[in-house]
Formats: structure tokens, C-alpha cells, sequence
């Protein structure tokens, strides 16, 4: 309901004269009001607003002087009034009721004649110009329009190419203001900044014929350069920063090993002849370290929590430094955006230029903030991405709509990335890469004392944490009579009650003097957790054997709450499985530690055997310089797939009926025939060996069980019916789904069944209704994530 001039004058009016101190309040009333006025109408009488976007069509307002002599005369009896308010404010919390009117009488006096008329007559001068500056823009705006020659052509456009074009602009429309990144593009609220945004700065509509297409021209690429191996980690400490515990323990890490690296950098290089390597732009966001993740781990690094990331993310950082790569780092959301070129706001926008990075090493909660913060960006330019996943991510998981379909949808995973964009501690999950850390080595003189010192009764416990140790007594008891037992317990004044009283607990040792500790001891103990950890192989390196417990049944997410919502149904059949696959006997021995008979057998079998310190090519300085430099130099997931098979490929294939495979002699496994159409692959296709698993079985284990390995990257070359035919598969029908265990054939209906969607090639998973087609390689002695060939 709207009042009256003379109604709102003749009720102002009464009300003064009602009740005297009512007056104060009609003027702080006429004071708001005024400003209120003033700031929305103010910004209309200039001729060029600032902030105005490059989008933005500009008008000229007539009759500003005219409007700013108004706004000074209100000016004047504002601060007038501003005043005699601020003296008021100054008695608000007094009970005097004399003093309050003499303040009245006051204002009684001061008040100018006809105050509330001449606020109300301002105030309808001032809404009439309001409405006349509103007609002035509009003719204003019109007519550049039509100078412009712009006008009808912001028109929504109609192209079948751009479907989702009308949706966008009634989402712009009705959310343009959520964020303010849309404002740094130049969206002003108009359909016009909509289309130009919608077509220049995303790509949902199509570019618009009157906009000046060559004003952003394409940016070519940086040219190549050579990376060079560097031995300096000088300008590395630089960039790693400072004040948490987590980063100074990743610096000592580097500094300690930094000989090492530099021999193993010289190594690799002359075994690569010097080769021309290119040097990739790389950026290193470690997210579980920033404070927007919660960064639970640096509180915990003095105080026995888990290091194993951080020797993992500390040996990544080395690697791509001393492989001669340009290399930024990141711990926190305010570097990120630097790096990257967020624009301001809350993420919804793409990035303000082309992606400053040829690779991105993060973790999941890195990529987490990417999603928050890259808007559209992150869906571009994630073949670019990394992620250091040290359980694994497997296709069914990683495939967010199949994983929502069929229930393998997780806190983690649906990413939709290729499999091997995920980066593992260790090589147990081949559909993954594994990026690996590092051990370190030993020298001849360090190998002769070692072997020399080692004490043959005394036995490490691998657990800093007290309740590691919880449930542990019966077996602590049965060691204790063979061996003498210490252990590494973070304590700050007592002794942890779960450590028995017969155990020498040292608290928590620094590095060095964990290694010397290691150096002497004879066994290294695992009590089940934590999994998958660095310890077991520094400790084999320096000369123990590993006792460790066997898993009956394996721990899965089926059946165990560590690994349930993690994205992989891996079954754990030990706490080291690498160890027990791939070292094994005699640095090695995996037993039920609830059989008192086995475990006591196998104590007497340590007292008695004498091993050499050991660590596996692939944890050395040298192997994962080696590994990772493949990686770069040959993994390409931004590169669209050639459709495979070509048209007409298989008159080119030999045999008949025509194959491109071809049975090894005196083997069961097809390869690929040498004189087969050529056909560009990493690792080649030389490498590869195709079989089919029994029924119930994967072809992870399928692969192991024939001495391979499963390399989903070939996936793509069996994927085809004449590999069904090459293993004597009598199809009786063809078809194509999204199935995580397609390629495969099933025996009851005599079906063959294709891979429809490249994401889910997968070499885990089983089914006791297929037989799986499965991709295997041969693998080099110490490196099983390089074929002979991959060099």
C-alpha cells in the first residue's frame, strides 16, 4: 500500500507533535532514507560507472551538473542533521529525563521550517528523476545498439551443434550473480554478456558472427626444450617452503638422499645415451597438506604418525627436480590459484587462460579443491592430471556412471579419469601406474658392517602407535623366548601400558637412528597394520627378514573397515603384499600368527638364517628415476585413440581367416604379428601377450599365474572379434556393453562380449560366467611397470 504526499506529511506531522522524543527517530528515518537514495541513485549520474565489463554497452546520462548540485544541498542537510543524531547517541544509555528535554527543546530550535515537507518534496523529486534517468538509458542504450549495428543479434541462437545453449542462458539469467567470477568475464545481467560467455569463455553456444573473433588470438604452444638431469637440490629445498613439520621432514628426506639421486640421475642417463628428453611444465599440489584438507598429518609427524606419504610425495619432488623437469609446488589453496589462474569468486568460471602445465601431480583431495575451484577447466584439461592413490583405484569404481549403476560408487573414485592417471605406492593394482618411492641404499663398506654387526636375537616391532600393540601379548610372549624385542612407541611421559614390560621401547627415533637400529636387528616384525608401508623394504634394505602376518581371509572392503568406501575390491591376503609376492623367501615370511605351531617354526627358521641386505631395483634412486621418466615421456591420455580396428584392417592381417595374432613357439600365448598393420602403442605391441583366464578368475592373478603382467593399455588391440577367434571361441553371438569384465566369453551361451566403453578395460574384477580376454606383457627384472621394450 502506497501513501500519499499530503498523507505521509500530515502523519509525520502528528507524530512530531504526539510524542516529542518520536522527532529523533523521524530523523534518523529521513537520514537512512535520504543516503539510501543517494547511493542507489548516485552511480546513475555518472557517465562511466567503474567496473563496467568490456561487454557492457556504455550510456550517457544529460543533466549531471544539474543533479549534483541536488545531491550536494542534501548533502549539507544530512551532515546537519548527522550531528545533532551523534549528540543524541551520546545520552542513550542515561535516565535523565531533563537532560533529554532540553535536547528536544533543542532540536526544536534548530530544526528548519517545514523540515518534513521539504524531505518529502526532495524525495519525490528525486523518485521523478529516477524515472527520467531510467528513459534516458534506455534511449541511450538502444541507440548504441543500433550504431553498433548489434541490435536483434543477441537473439538466442539455434544450432543443433550447441544444444545445450538455451538451457544456459536461462541458468545465466536466473544465477549469473552466484558468483562473481561471472562479472570478472564481463556478464553484466544482459543476454549479450550471456552469449558472449556462454560462446568465448565456455563453449555451450555457438561464437556469435558480430563479435571480433581475431581479438583473442590462439596462443601457440611453448616451444620444446630439453630437460637435463640435475644433481643440485638447492633451488628444490627453496621451493618446498616452510612452517609445517610435514614440509621439514619431506626437506631432511631430500637432503639426506640427495648423493644418491645425483649417482643414480648420472646412471640412467648414460644407460639412456644422453638421449633428448623433452622437459615438461609440471605442477606438484599436494593436498592432504593444505589447511582447507585439515592437514591431520603435520601435528602427527613428531608424535608417531603415519610418514609414509610423506616419504612418498618427498620422493616425487626429487624425481621430476632431478629429471631436469620445470617443477611448481603447491600446499595451499592461495598457491593453487596462482599457479593455475583462477579467477576470482567461488569457482564456477574456467580458468582466465590455456592451462600454464603439461602435468599435474595431486591426491584426491587435491583434486577435490580442483573441482571446487577450475569450474569447467577441470573437465578440460584433466588428462593432464595425476593423482598418487596409494590403495588404488580400479575402472568400475573409477567410472562414475557404471559405478552408480552397479554399485561400486565410494566416498572416492567416479573421477572418470584413465585408469592409469591413477598413481600407486606399490604395483599391485596394474590398471593403475605405479609411481612408487625409494629406499635407500647401501654401500659396499655399509653392506660389510652390516653383516658384520647384525645381532642374531633381536627382533624390531614395526608399530609407533600403543594401540598397534593392543591384543598382541600371546604372541610377544612366544617371540620373547627366542629373541629380545624392541620397540619404537611414541610416548610423551609414561610408558605405554599395551608395550610389555620385557620389551625395550627406544620412543620415537629420527630417521638415522631408526636406521641404525635396523642395521643391528636380525627381524623386523609386522603386527597387521598398518598396511602397505615404506618400513617393511628400509628395514629388508638394511639386512632384516620381515615377519609378517597372513590375512585368512584376505582383507577386503568387503569384510574389513580400513578398506571399506575405498575404490577397490583388491584382496589383501597379508599386510605387505609386495613383499610376500614379489621378495618372498628368505627376506620375506608371511604366517598365521593364530597358529602357534607355524609361528614357532618359523622364529627357529629366522634364528637360523642368515640374509644379505635387499631392495628390488624398481625402490632405487636409479629405478624410479627410470620409471617415472617413461611415464613423462610416453603416457598420453590428452591425445584422442585412433579408431581400432581400422576400416578394412583385417585384409591386411596374415592367416586365414585373417588374424593379427599369431601363437609363440613352443608357448600357449598369442602375440601380435610382426608383419600385422603397424600400429602406434605404449608399451608396444611387441610386448604384448594375449590369453584368456579360466572362469571365476581375473586377469591380474591370470597374468601372474603365466609370469606377466596385465597392461590395460593393450586392452584396446583385443578388443576385436578375431581375438575370440584366435583362442578358439566359437561365438554364436556378438555384442558390446559398458561390463568392467568385457572382453569376454561366456561358456553357458556360447556369447562374446566386447568392451563398449575404453574406461572400463579393467584388469580386475571376476565373474564365474566368463572366461576374460586378458592383455599381458613381459616385464623387465626389477621393474614390472616396464615391458623389455618400454625404453
Amino acid at each position: 500500500m502506497t501513501a500519499t504526499g499530503g498523507d505521509l506529511s500530515t502523519m509525520v506531522r502528528r507524530c512530531l507533535l504526539t510524542f516529542k522524543p518520536f522527532r529523533i527517530f523521524v530523523l534518523g528515518i529521513g537520514f537512512f532514507s535520504l543516503c539510501f537514495l543517494m547511493t542507489s541513485l548516485g552511480g546513475q549520474f555518472s557517465a562511466k560507472r567503474p567496473g563496467d565489463s568490456p561487454f557492457t554497452a556504455r550510456a550517457e546520462v544529460l543533466g549531471v551538473q544539474e543533479s549534483r548540485g541536488v545531491l550536494r544541498k542534501i548533502s549539507d542537510m544530512l551532515e546537519v542533521i548527522m550531528k545533532r543524531m551523534d549528540t543524541l547517541s551520546k545520552l542513550g544509555n542515561t535516565t535523565d529525563t531533563h537532560r533529554l528535554d532540553e535536547l528536544s527543546s533543542a532540536l526544536d530550535r534548530i530544526q528548519p521550517i517545514g523540515l518534513v515537507e521539504r524531505i518529502q518534496a526532495i524525495a519525490q523529486n528525486m523518485s521523478d528523476m529516477a524515472v527520467r534517468v531510467e528513459q534516458i538509458l534506455q534511449r541511450s542504450m538502444a541507440n548504441n545498439r543500433a550504431r553498433d549495428g548489434t541490435l536483434g543479434q543477441c537473439e538466442m541462437p539455434k544450432d543443433p551443434r550447441y544444444p545445450d545453449c538455451p538451457s544456459k542462458m536461462d541458468w545465466m539469467r536466473a544465477r549469473w550473480t552466484s558468483d562473481t567470477c561471472y562479472a570478472y568475464y564481463g556478464v553484466d545481467g544482459s543476454d549479450c554478456s550471456f552469449l558472449v560467455y556462454l560462446s568465448e569463455v565456455e563453449w555451450f553456444c555457438p561464437p556469435l558472427a558480430w563479435r571480433n573473433q581475431t581479438a583473442t588470438p590462439t596462443l601457440k604452444p611453448p616451444p620444446k626444450r630439453q630437460a637435463v638431469f640435475q644433481s643440485d637440490v638447492g633451488t628444490l629445498l627453496e621451493q618446498v617452503g616452510t612452517g609445517k613439520e610435514s614440509l621439514s621432514f619431506m626437506k631432511r628426506r631430500i637432503r639426506r638422499l640427495a648423493a644418491q639421486w645425483a649417482s643414480a640421475a648420472r646412471r640412467l642417463d648414460d644407460k639412456l645415451r644422453h638421449h633428448w628428453r623433452e622437459q615438461k611444465r609440471i605442477l606438484v599440489h599436494v593436498g592432504f597438506l593444505t589447511e582447507e584438507s585439515g592437514d591431520v598429518f603435520s601435528p602427527k609427524v613428531l608424535k608417531g604418525g603415519p610418514l609414509g606419504e610423506m616419504v612418498q610425495w618427498a620422493d616425487i619432488l626429487t624425481v621430476l627436480h632431478v629429471l631436469g623437469h620445470d617443477l611448481k609446488i603447491s600446499v595451499s589453496l592461495k598457491e593453487l590459484h596462482g599457479f593455475l589462474g583462477v579467477p576470482p569468486g567461488r569457482g564456477s568460471c574456467p580458468l582466465t587462460g590455456p592451462l600454464p602445465f603439461d602435468l599435474i601431480y595431486t591426491d584426491y583431495h587435491g583434486l577435490q579443491q580442483m573441482k571446487q575451484h577450475m569450474g569447467l577447466s577441470l573437465r578440460k584439461h584433466k588428462c593432464h592430471i595425476r593423482v598418487i592413490d596409494t590403495f588404488g583405484t580400479e575402472p568400475a569404481y573409477n567410472h562414475e556412471e557404471y559405478a552408480t549403476l552397479h554399485g561400486y560408487r565410494t566416498n572416492w573414485g567416479y573421477w572418470n579419469l584413465h585408469g592409469q592417471q591413477y598413481m600407486t605406492m606399490f604395483p599391485h593394482t596394474p590398471d593403475n601406474s605405479f609411481m612408487g618411492f625409494v629406499a635407500e641404499e647401501l654401500n659396499e663398506t655399509e653392506r660389510l658392517n652390516i653383516q658384520r654387526n647384525k645381532v642374531n636375537n633381536m627382533a624390531v616391532v614395526y608399530g609407533k602407535e600403543s594401540s598397534m600393540w593392543k591384543g598382541k601379548e600371546k604372541f610377544l610372549t612366544i617371540l620373547h623366548r627366542y629373541m629380545e624385542i624392541h620397540g619404537t612407541v611414541y610416548y610423551e611421559t609414561q610408558r605405554p601400558p599395551e608395550v610389555p614390560a620385557f620389551v625395550k621401547n627406544h620412543g620415537l627415533l629420527p630417521q638415522q637412528e631408526l636406521q641404525q637400529l635396523l642395521r643391528k636387528a636380525k627381524l623386523f616384525i609386522g603386527f597387521g597394520f598398518p598396511y602397505e608401508g615404506p618400513a617393511p623394504l628400509e628395514a629388508i634394505a638394511n639386512g632384516c627378514i620381515f615377519l609378517q602376518p597372513k590375512f585368512n581371509p584376505p582383507h577386503s572392503s568387503l569384510n574389513h573397515d580400513f578398506f571399506r568406501g575405498k575404490p577397490t575390491s583388491r584382496k589383501v591376503s597379508s599386510q605387505h603384499p609386495y613383499a610376500e609376492q614379489y621378495i618372498g623367501r628368505p627376506h620375506v615370511i608371511t604366517v598365521d600368527f593364530n597358529n602357534t605351531e607355524e609361528l614357532d617354526a618359523a622364529i627357529r627358521e629366522i634364528m637360523r638364517v642368515n640374509v644379505e641386505p635387499f631392495l628390488p631395483y624398481e625402490y632405487t634412486c636409479e629405478g624410479m628415476l627410470e620409471r617415472v621418466h617413461a611415464y613423462i615421456q610416453n603416457q598420453d591420455f590428452c591425445s584422442p585413440e585412433a579408431p581400432f580396428p581400422p576400416v578394412n584392417s583385417s585384409r591386411t592381417w596374415p592367416g586365414s581367416p585373417p588374424s593379427p595374432f599369431i601363437l609363440l613357439p613352443n608357448s600357449s600365448f598369442l602375440s601380435w604379428a610382426s608383419n600385422s598393420s603397424s600400429h602406434t602403442s605404449w608399451p608396444p605391441l611387441s610386448a604384448l601377450r594375449l590369453l584368456a583366464s579360466p572362469e571365476g578368475q581375473s586377469c591380474v592373478k591370470a597374468c601372474r599365474s603365466a609370469g606377466l603382467i596385465c597392461e590395460p593399455a593393450l586392452y584396446h588391440f583385443i578388443n576385436i572379434k578375431e581375438a575370440f577367434s584366435a583362442l578358439d571361441f566359437q561365438c554364436e553371438g556378438l555384442e558390446s556393453e559398458m561390463n568392467h569384465l568385457f572382453p569376454a566369453f561366456s561358456a553357458e551361451h556360447a556369447e562374446c562380449g566386447l568392451q563398449q566403453d575404453p574406461l572400463l578395460f579393467s584388469c580386475a574384477g571376476s565373474s564365474t560366467k566368463f572366461q576374460r580376454l586378458c592383455p599381458c606383457r613381459d616385464y623387465r627384472i626389477g621393474q614390472v611397470a616396464l615391458c623389455r621394450d618400454c625404453l
